[in-house]
C-alpha cells in the first residue's frame, strides 16, 4: 500500500482533533510527510490503525524485516510529541513500547509493534485494573527528564475545562465543573519534586497492548508528577462500572498511595476527558464520563470530596 493511499483512511476522530487544534495544514500535508518518512527510514507501510484518536498510526516494516508502527501526532499546544519521545526514552522499553526512531520537530515516532489491545480481550474490570495498575507502578521512577510537571498538567486541564465547557454548550453541570477545578487547584498546589516520578498520564485498556505473556503501554502523555496522577486516570475510566469510591480505595491500597489525591485527579480528569471525547464525537463514553461527574457532584459530602 502506498503512503498516500493509506492516509486516505485517516480516522474521523483524528480529523476532528486536528481541526479542533487548528492543524488543518497538517492534514493537508500528511500524505507528503508520510511518503517522505517512508523513504527516509526505508519503511514498507501497511494498514492504518482505525482506533487511533490523537495521531495518524500505520503498520510499518523496516528494511531488516522488523515489524514496527509509524506514528505522526496531531500538532497541539504543549509539544505532545516531545513529551512522548522523552518519556519513551526514559522508560527504555520497560512496561512501554520501545522507541526505534523519532523526529521531534515533525512529531513522528517509529515504535515496536505490539499485539492486540487489552480492550480487545473482553476482560472484566476486576481483571483489567490489576494489570493496568501494575503497569503504572512499573513505570514510576525518579527522573530528571525535561517533562511537564503534575502542576502543569493540572493547570492545562483546568484551562481546557473552562474554555471547552462553554464552547460545547455546558454538557455537564456547573457543580461538576467547579468541583473539577477545585480538585485541579488542589493538585497544582500539592506538587512537590520530592514525590514526583515519571508517569504515563493516560493509562487505560486501549493503551495497553499485548507483549509476549504480558502487556506494554503505548501513547504516553509523559509527566513528572505524583504517582496518583496515573491512578486518577484509572478512576476516570469505566465511569459506569461499580462504586468509584471503592475503586479509589482499592487503587490506593494496591499502590500505597493517597486516596484523596487519586480522587482529586479523577475528578479533574473525568471532566476534562469527557469534554475532549465530546469534541471527538466519541459517544456514549463522553456522555457517561460527564454524567458520572454530575452524579458525584450532586452526591454531597463524601470521604474523598474536595
Amino acid at each position: 500500500m502506498s503512503p498516500s493511499a493509506s492516509v486516505g483512511d485517516l480516522p474521523a476522530t483524528v480529523v476532528a482533533k486536528a481541526v479542533d487544534a487548528g492543524a488543518t495544514a497538517w492534514l493537508e500535508n500528511l500524505p507528503e510527510l508520510v511518503a517522505t518518512l517512508a523513504a527516509a527510514w526505508d519503511l514498507r507501510l501497511g494498514v492504518p490503525f482505525q482506533d487511533a484518536t490523537e495521531a495518524y498510526v500505520v503498520e510499518a516494516t523496516r528494511s531488516d524485516g522488523t515489524p514496527a508502527v509509524l506514528k505522526l501526532l496531531v500538532p497541539r499546544p504543549g509539544a505532545p510529541a516531545a513529551g512522548e519521545i522523552t518519556f519513551l526514552r526514559e522508560a527504555g522499553g520497560e512496561a512501554c513500547a520501545r522507541l526505534l526512531a523519532y523526529d521531534i520537530s515533525l512529531g513522528v515516532l517509529l515504535l515496536e509493534r505490539l499485539g492486540p489491545a487489552l480492550s480487545d480481550l473482553g476482560l472484566p474490570i476486576s481483571r483489567r485494573l490489576p494489570i493496568l495498575c501494575d503497569l503504572a507502578a512499573a513505570v514510576w521512577r525518579p527522573t530528571s527528564a525535561a517533562l511537564p510537571t503534575g502542576a502543569t498538567r493540572a493547570q492545562r486541564m483546568s484551562r481546557y475545562i473552562r474554555r471547552k465547557w462553554t464552547e460545547l454548550g455546558e454538557p455537564c453541570g456547573r457543580a461538576a465543573v467547579d468541583q473539577a477545578l477545585a480538585a485541579g487547584e488542589s493538585r497544582r498546589r500539592a506538587h512537590h519534586p520530592g514525590r514526583a516520578v515519571l508517569v504515563h498520564g493516560d493509562i487505560h485498556q486501549w493503551n495497553a497492548m499485548r507483549a509476549g505473556a504480558g502487556f506494554k503501554l503505548v501513547d504516553p502523555d509523559g509527566y513528572v508528577a505524583e504517582p496518583e496522577c496515573d491512578l486518577g486516570v484509572l478512576l476516570r475510566e469505566d465511569p459506569a462500572e461499580g462504586d468509584l469510591r471503592n475503586r479509589c480505595t482499592w487503587l490506593a491500597g494496591r499502590t500505597g498511595t493517597d486516596p484523596r489525591a487519586i480522587w482529586e485527579w479523577g475528578l479533574l480528569d473525568r471532566v476534562a476527558t469527557g469534554l475532549t471525547l465530546t469534541v471527538a464525537g466519541l459517544q456514549p463514553v463522553a456522555a457517561q464520563m460527564l454524567a458520572a461527574a454530575d452524579e458525584i457532584a450532586s452526591a454531597g459530602t463524601g470521604p474523598f470530596r474536595t
